[in-house]
């Protein structure tokens, strides 16, 4: 659909009573399909940047190349320094028949958690062969999961030779040479995920160096983005969504450089929605304190911020908890409305996206 054939349709509103619970189709937008970006652009830091802050939580369209002008000296941009993995494998089993296998969590060296797709379920104790004297024993089945061993190499051997980048289910191309840095921060360190933490994805040198210049403090967090951020929530009553577990680590020094940000005055900004879950998990009992291990925190609208300040982000897909988290940060009808304004001004959706500006509603 172009922007001239017809208005998108209405944004539902929320729900008249303050006790009428939140269902997932309140969080549905149309999104026309060109508006998906299946590319990065040129340069990292040449986005677009949607901004919302309070009193009216009005959108205003910004650069990415604005965000300095949006934060002050002693404010602190915490980053997720997780790096994606060549989690993608492709192989055949026995029987000949193609399987797709893209790795979740590596567990020892020669295993590993997976989804594996292919036109048969693939039974325990059979092989999938990825190269000459190297592939994957199917050990068991764990939920949607199943645990794989490694044969003839090492899992990070495998995906060294054998991975590609694990583009998300939206970009509609194979992996290119290019995906290689650009689907990767320029600060991932810490190798374990499945998908980038896209919003840090904008940061180029340039613009970290003018952070410095400025006096805008760095803090990194790490959090494995798992496959289960691209789901969609399955049932309408948001009670009864069971969240995908993600591995989170949370360390002193970053609960050290919050507190002292804090004690200056300055705000805590988290950079995408996984340094938000992270900190907010790592604060669960109401004090931030060093967290390491798995989360299954959902954040939607009635959540009360215990951290976060403000936030960069990407726009997420349509009645995905990721959408809920950013609405439940600024407000559901201002959150909703941004999103009609940004299909309205042709943004660029998802991970190869335009980026936003989010100052929490109500914050202390």
């Amino acid at each position: 659909m172009g922007l001239g054939e017809s208005e998108p349709k209405r944004i539902p509103r929320l729900p008249r009573r303050a006790l009428d619970p939140m269902r997932r189709s309140d969080f549905h937008y149309d999104l026309p399909p060109d508006l998906i970006a299946q590319r990065p652009l040129a340069e990292r830091a040449g986005a677009r940047m949607l901004m919302l802050e309070e009193p009216a939580f009005a959108p205003r369209d910004r650069m990415f190349a604005d965000l300095p002008r949006l934060l002050r000296p002693n404010d602190l941009l915490v980053f997720n320094n997780t790096r994606v993995m060549r989690a993608r494998l492709y192989g055949r089993k026995e029987t000949g028949g193609q399987v797709e296998i893209l790795v979740e969590r590596l567990l020892e060296p020669d295993e590993a958690l997976a989804h594996v797709r292919a036109s048969k379920s693939p039974k325990p104790g059979s092989r999938i062969d990825l190269a000459a004297g190297i592939g994957l024993r199917v050990m068991l089945r764990e939920g949607a999961l199943y645990r794989l061993r490694a044969l003839g190499a090492t899992f990070a051997e495998i995906m060294s030779t054998q991975g590609h980048i694990p583009l998300p289910p939206y970009i509609q191309r194979p992996d290119e040479f290019a995906d290689e840095a650009r689907y990767q921060t320029l600060y991932a360190r810490r190798e374990g995920a499945v998908a980038a933490p896209t919003a840090g994805l904008h940061f180029d040198a340039a613009m970290l160096q003018r952070l410095d210049d400025l006096g805008v403090g760095r803090a990194e967090v790490t959090l494995h983005v798992g496959a289960g951020t691209f789901q969609p929530v399955r049932v309408d009553d948001l009670d009864r969504h069971e969240m995908h577990a993600e591995w989170l680590d949370v360390d002193a020094e970053a609960c050290a450089r919050i507190e002292t940000a804090r004690r200056r005055g300055g705000r805590i900004v988290a950079v995408g929605t996984t340094s938000v879950r992270s900190l907010e998990t790592a604060a669960a009992d109401g004090q931030l304190k060093p967290y390491r291990g798995d989360s299954r925190l959902f954040i939607r609208p009635g959540y009360r911020f215990r951290v976060v300040d403000a936030m960069v982000t990407n726009f997420h897909l349509p009645e995905s908890t990721l959408l809920m988290l950013v609405a439940a940060f600024v407000g559901y009808q201002p959150m909703m409305n941004a999103y009609r304004h940004a299909v309205a001004e042709r943004y660029r959706f998802f991970s190869y996206g335009d980026a936003m500006f989010l100052a929490r509603q109500g914050r202390d």
